[in-house]
């Protein structure tokens, strides 16, 4: 596995800008403004958890390194913003995907 991992960089951007895209389409920014979805939260929190666990699954199948972790992560960052979401949003979920992504397998 190492730093890098099996899979490359463009595998990596396209895969995280399909859950960007996966995102937005169950839980779409809110129109009229503030950068968060305008769903129920219990909505957001299930789009979420089945967000991760993609991601989770695209971990262990191609065994990602620190490098392409982090890679995954500002890939998917950049994508929300272009899909409409505000900062504030776009960096916590960002960041709890690759907690998510990040912790040791038991």
């Amino acid at each position: 596995m190492g730093l890098f991992g099996t899979v490359s960089n463009k595998q990596v951007d396209d895969f995280a800008k399909s859950l960007a895209h996966e995102l937005a389409k169950q839980c779409p920014p809110d129109p009229s403004g503030g950068g968060r979805p305008g769903v129920t939260p219990k909505r957001l929190i299930s789009a979420l958890e089945q967000i991760f666990g993609k991601a989770l699954g695209f971990r262990e199948q191609h065994g990602l390194g620190i490098y392409r972790k982090a890679r995954l992560g500002n890939a998917f960052r950049w994508e929300l913003a272009d899909l409409g979401y505000g900062k504030e949003f776009i960096e916590d979920v960002t960041q709890r995907m690759i907690v998510h992504i990040s912790r040791k397998a038991k």
